[in-house]
């Protein structure tokens, strides 16, 4: 059984902190966004892939991108309760596709293109889901277009903040001890 440092778990938590407060505020700027320009609302689904990019870009270990997610959904859902499913499901969900790709090279192959390439198919999927959801004749196809197109890129372009953020904070040594060193 492989263990996992109180280290380690802590600064998941913090990441997560951090990254749910994010969600928390992006999460009411959804709504707001919804009601005003819906087309627009897959820039924010973005917002819940930060925390677990982030976690696995600067820890490099199995886990962190779920439980990263989850602690940021509970951050999250703290701050809109009336959220609390939507919070803790995707941050499950997101963080679970973060990590697919590297559960699959048995967490060996920590190479930058799969990063992009987790965030843009957990977009895709997500906008798959929306549109089966809301139903393709309720909205014209520019619509959809943009809607869709905003799910699928919002995520990669989160996913990139996040691995720059965790570039910047190795840099600063702040996971010096924390890495497997890959």
């Amino acid at each position: 059984m492989h263990r996992t440092s109180t280290r380690v778990i802590l600064s998941c938590a913090a990441i997560g902190v951090g990254g749910g407060l994010f969600a928390a505020g992006a999460g009411y700027a959804a709504g707001l966004i919804a009601g005003i320009a819906p087309m627009l609302y897959g820039i924010t689904i973005g917002s819940h892939f930060l925390p677990s990019a982030v976690a696995l870009a600067l820890l490099k270990r199995p886990g962190v991108g779920i439980l990263t997610g989850f602690i940021a959904g509970l951050v999250g859902a703290a701050f809109a309760p009336h959220w609390i499913l939507r919070f803790l499901g995707t941050g499950l969900l997101v963080g679970a596709l973060l990590e697919l790709p590297f559960f699959i090279t048995r967490y060996k192959n920590w190479s930058p293109w799969l990063y992009y390439v987790a965030a843009g198919a957990s977009g895709l999927l997500l906008a798959a889901g929306t549109f089966i959801a809301l139903g393709p004749e309720h909205y014209a196809p520019w619509f959809w277009s943009l809607y869709l197109a905003m799910f699928a890129l919002s995520p990669i372009a989160f996913t990139w903040l996040g691995r720059v953020i965790a570039a910047s904070l190795a840099r600063a040594g702040v996971a010096r001890t924390l890495t497997t060193g890959r």
